[in-house]
Order: structure tokens, then sequence, then C-alpha cells
């Protein structure tokens, strides 16, 4: 009986040393593998991110987001503006490690522009296989139909006229913004007559007045 005892107690130890190892190799497993992921994500940051950026809808097949005119989220309502209302983008993937910390709206950043050669970074135009669900691929060639370009009148040199005309032109657009310059462009403009002051007829009827004989008394 004791000898049984014995080996059954000698059993249960081996199980339980087994035991700490074991979760001891884990648990130098799960701390290697966080402390890998802190040094790539964190330190590193060498992971792809995507973004959404404005595409050229003349040159490239875009992705089409239109509004949602029954939608009351904001940033999915319709405007009234095309400009806000449809919008053409591609998706651009780059490595964050080559991201420049800088406001992705300064005209100076380079965020979204993949460098020369750059490694992990490119953009992605639409297509039938990726595009979204309730989005449509924009065809450049039915774009220019659909928009044709404006014709850009161009100045022979030394023609100053031409080009003063252009400059003035220039200068009385109003800005898509500028409600106020757009209101006085709608009002009519004053009539000249306004602002020229009226004959002056007193001598006309002084003339006529004095041709005219006086009551009772007989023209000389």
């Amino acid at each position: 009986m004791e000898q049984s005892q014995k080996k059954a107690d000698s059993g249960e130890t081996k199980v339980d040393e087994k035991s700490k190892i074991l979760f001891a190799v884990l648990a130098i497993l799960i701390v290697g593998a966080v402390a890998v992921t802190f040094w790539r994500y964190i330190v590193k940051r060498d992971y792809i991110i995507q973004a959404q950026i404005d595409c050229d809808p003349e040159t490239q097949n875009c992705f089409v987001w239109e509004c949602d005119p029954m939608s009351l989220e904001e940033g999915e309502q319709c405007t009234g503006n095309p400009d806000n209302d449809v919008w053409y983008y591609k998706i651009i993937s780059r490595n964050a490690k080559n991201i420049p910390d800088c406001d992705p709206n300064d005209e100076n950043c380079t965020a979204y522009v993949c460098g020369e050669g750059e490694k992990d970074c490119g953009y992605e135009l639409c297509a039938p296989e990726n595009v979204p669900e309730g989005e449509e691929c924009n065809d450049p060639e039915q774009y220019l139909i659909d928009n044709p370009p404006e014709e850009e009148i161009q100045c022979e040199e030394g023609d100053e006229e031409c080009v003063s005309k252009l400059e003035k032109g220039a200068e009385e657009q109003c800005a898509p913004d500028d409600e106020e310059c757009a209101a006085e462009e709608s009002e009519p403009a004053e009539t000249e007559e306004q602002g020229i002051p009226s004959e002056d007829t007193s001598n006309e009827t002084n003339s006529d007045s004095q041709n005219i004989p006086l009551s009772g008394v007989e023209p000389g």
C-alpha cells in the first residue's frame, strides 16, 4: 500500500512540473508577441495605412460617391452643391513610417503622395471587382462628353488689350462662396436717368410767358 501511494504522489509531481513549464513557455511567447507588436506598430510604425483621396475623373477610373437624399446623417446628406454631393476618389496605400507628420490640407504636405520608387505605396483605382456596393466607377471618356472642358482663350504675344480683358474678367468673376458678390451681379444696374439731373426748362417757360399778352392790355 505504501509503495503504491508513493508512485501516485510522484506521478502527480511530474504532471505539476510539466504544467508549470508549459505555462511558463506560453507566458514567454505572449510577452514576446506583445513586445514585437509594440516595437513594430508603435516604435517603427511599420504598417500599411489606406485613405481615400481626390481623383481626376477626366483621366482616371475613379470611385464615384454620391450623397443620399434620404439620409439624415451629417456628411451623407445632399446639399444641392454638385461639388459636395458627388465625390470622385481613389484609394492610396502607404506605409505609415513613410508618411510625414503634416496637415493633409496643406498644399506642401506630401502625406498622400507616393515617393519615387517608394516601397509599399500605391494607388487603387475603381474596377468592377472592387467597386463598393451603392457606388459606381467613372469612365473618363464619358465624363468628358458629359462635362466638356471650357476652352481657354490664349492671347498672342504682345497683345496687351487681350491680356487686360482676361485679367479684368478674372477680377470680376465672383468666388463660389461669395454670396454678396453674386447678389451684386444679379441686381440690375441703375439707369443713367437716375444719375442725370433734369433739364432746366425755366428759360423756355420764361420766354413763353413773355410772349403771352396780359389780360386787358393790348399788345404793342
